[in-house]
């Protein structure tokens, strides 16, 4: 037997852009560079109500979002933001508020600094700030807040809201090339020139290029991964990624992670939000759980043990391998917030739930800690695999609630050893 040449291991590549700084009382959030890649949702609830605001903040912060955009349309939210940033404080939930703002935002943030200074970001429209003269004057005014304040800015361009003057102009050019590009071309010439020009002007404006995010939303998954890929060789700014409307379900969580994961896995993007439309009953938190996930299936971020279970078949006659999966992925999920805090590493945990011998043994030797449940028509006994070596085998009517006792055992071993040594 002889070996061709090395197979070359996949990973992310690197990615290229420079580092921006979101600040929050004194603590900074990296974005970009080498920081890790941020996962970012936003509030459905009216932002006037500043208690139903801040408890949803805090329930996307809890299930991993690392900073939240909220809608600031009005004069009553503007004025009711600083409350919001107060409720959560007393919650002790410090994550960074970003304000999102169009059509009047050089307005709100000028009339109430209050809302201005309690944010730690603003979303800046460039196509809905206004036209013509008013244009460039009520962005400066954006700016402007944002330098005062020392808050960062992510320009943020949708082809929905585009830019019509900046687009006609293009297409006026276009027109007069010898070989005119198709219309989807010049629609993307127009989304990354508008937020490479609305960079560069607040730049001029006052503002560092450290405080500046980018990111050109369009609802299609080829139609972002071609603009992001353009816009990342001709920009060096941190990027935010997403698609403006992804979709409800399972269509939009495909679409997201479709797109992202192409992106990310060529060192594009620095903070994702999956913009998913909840389905009727679902918590909004749904949006955060995709983007960690698609950020943890790539190998760049661990948010919470991973659980590999097999997707079962005729061995597997039986539901216990999948009520099993289903209790420790929901118990490990619901100790997070405890957890992250008291057992340091505790994310990177591996764990595995098998349905038969075919691969159970494996698979739970490659975990952490896996079990091996009996398939149909083989001995009722579970064997159950420590850091690759078999520990017990496990037999009876109480299997679950004793694996998930030596899953508790293990983490606690384990990680709290950790946590102990690191405060010592």
């Amino acid at each position: 037997m002889s070996f061709c040449l090395p197979i070359e291991v996949s990973s992310p590549k690197a990615r290229q852009s420079s580092q921006a700084r979101v600040v929050w009382g004194g603590r900074v959030v990296t974005v970009g560079g080498d920081a890790p890649v941020r996962v970012q949702s936003m509030t459905n609830t009216d932002t006037v109500d500043a208690i139903a605001t801040a408890i949803q903040v805090k329930e996307l912060a809890l299930a991993g979002s690392e900073m939240v955009r909220i809608t600031v349309n009005t004069p009553e939210a503007a004025q009711a933001v600083p409350y919001v940033r107060e409720q959560l404080d007393r919650m002790g939930i410090d994550v960074p508020l970003i304000g999102d703002f169009h059509f009047n935002g050089h307005r709100l943030l000028t009339d109430f600094p209050d809302c201005a200074q309690a944010l730690s970001k603003y979303r800046i429209n460039p196509g809905n700030v206004g036209k013509g003269d008013k244009h460039d004057r009520q962005f400066g005014q954006m700016i402007e807040a944002a330098v005062r304040w020392d808050k960062a800015v992510r320009i943020g361009v949708n082809w929905g809201s585009l830019d019509q003057e900046l687009l006609a102009s293009l297409m006026d050019q276009n027109s007069a090339r010898a070989v005119p590009w198709d219309a989807r071309q010049v629609m993307y010439e127009a989304l990354i020139t508008s937020a490479i020009d609305s960079a560069r002007l607040a730049e001029q404006m006052g503002m560092r290029h450290d405080q500046i995010i980018l990111s050109c939303k369009v609802s299609g998954v080829q139609d972002l991964i071609s603009v992001y890929r353009e816009l990342a060789k001709r920009s060096s700014y941190a990027l935010h990624l997403g698609l403006t409307e992804a979709g409800m379900g399972t269509k939009g969580t495909v679409a997201s992670s479709t797109a992202l994961s192409i992106l990310l896995q060529e060192g594009i993007g620095d903070t994702i939000r999956v913009s998913l439309t909840p389905q009727p009953g679902e918590a909004r938190t749904q949006e955060v759980l995709i983007a960690s996930e698609i950020l943890q299936a790539l190998g760049l971020r661990s948010f919470v043990p991973s659980v590999t279970a097999c997707p079962g078949c005729g061995r597997t006659t039986s539901t216990t391998f999948q009520e099993l999966t289903q209790e420790i992925d929901n118990f490990l999920r619901a100790q997070m917030p405890v957890w992250r805090a008291q057992y340091p590493g505790v994310e990177k945990l591996k764990v595995a739930v098998m349905g038969c011998i075919v691969n159970g043994p494996g698979e739970s030797k490659h975990a952490d800690i896996g079990i091996s449940l009996p398939g149909s028509g083989e001995a009722p006994a579970a064997p159950v695999y420590i850091d690759g070596e078999k520990s017990v085998t496990l037999r009876g009517e109480h299997i679950a609630q004793e694996f998930r006792a030596i899953v508790e055992n293990y983490i606690e071993k384990r990680f709290g050893t950790q946590s102990a040594v690191t405060l010592a």
